[in-house]
């Protein structure tokens, strides 16, 4: 492996990486579902350009599977399917999160600080963009807060399929360049399936309390 390409590839990782931190963010303050899914689909492009460039500058050729999963299933496959599905239950937004926007944003910003404290003592085991651990770590307790936070089904989908991104930018942001290929492959399909089934979900609960607010379910009664 060259060192110019080792080198180059590495400040490409790290770019990269900066803007799934950004949409990330963007996502939080961002309420129209259909922008929050497009903003899914281009941070999960950005994650498939990451693991091309390891599979290219670091010889890592199993990780260009996830870059073309990642490219079907959650470029192309999944923000389809839930823009489909939003426009079925005609909710364009999330009108009432839990916290308020600038609040957010500013748990936000601890958590990435936090992130970025954490990642610290395994920078040793990083061979990618500097930092890229903790932006990975990052998109992970931002994706929990999100789920926490929103109160649509539909952002809370999106919340978790932001959290796989983290887990998958941390697999191949260590040593190994990714857990095992068939890890990655079952982790990818489970995943896909959930969402599905969470927007059969979806869909059910709209046509039961004519919203998509989760808080409704506490009015279940046996």
């Amino acid at each position: 492996m060259p060192a110019n390409a080792s080198e180059t590839g590495s400040r490409l990782i790290t770019l990269l990486a900066s803007l799934m931190l950004v949409l990330q963010l963007l996502v939080v303050v961002q309420r129209m579902l259909i922008t929050n899914i497009r903003l899914f689909a281009l941070q999960s492009l950005l994650l498939a350009s990451i693991a091309t460039v390891v599979a290219f500058a670091y010889g890592a050729w199993h990780v260009l599977v996830i870059a073309v999963l990642t490219l079907i299933g959650k470029v192309l496959f999944l923000p389809w399917l839930l823009e489909r599905l939003v426009r079925r239950i005609k909710i364009e937004q999330e009108l009432r999160p839990f916290v308020n926007m600038p609040a957010s944003m500013l748990i936000c910003g601890a958590l990435t600080v936090l992130s970025y404290v954490v990642a610290r003592p395994f920078t040793a085991l990083e061979r990618l963009g500097s930092n890229t651990l903790g932006v990975a770590i990052t998109l992970l307790l931002t994706g929990f807060f999100l789920m926490i936070n929103r109160r649509k089904a539909l952002t809370q989908v999106l919340a978790l399929l932001t959290t796989e991104n983290g887990v998958i930018l941390a697999a191949i942001a260590l040593t190994t360049y990714g857990i095992p290929l068939i890890v990655e492959l079952a982790i990818f399909f489970d995943v896909v399936v959930a969402v599905m089934v969470l927007g059969i979900l979806v869909f059910r609960i709209r046509e039961s309390f004519d919203s998509m607010d989760v808080s409704k379910l506490n009015e279940l009664k046996w």
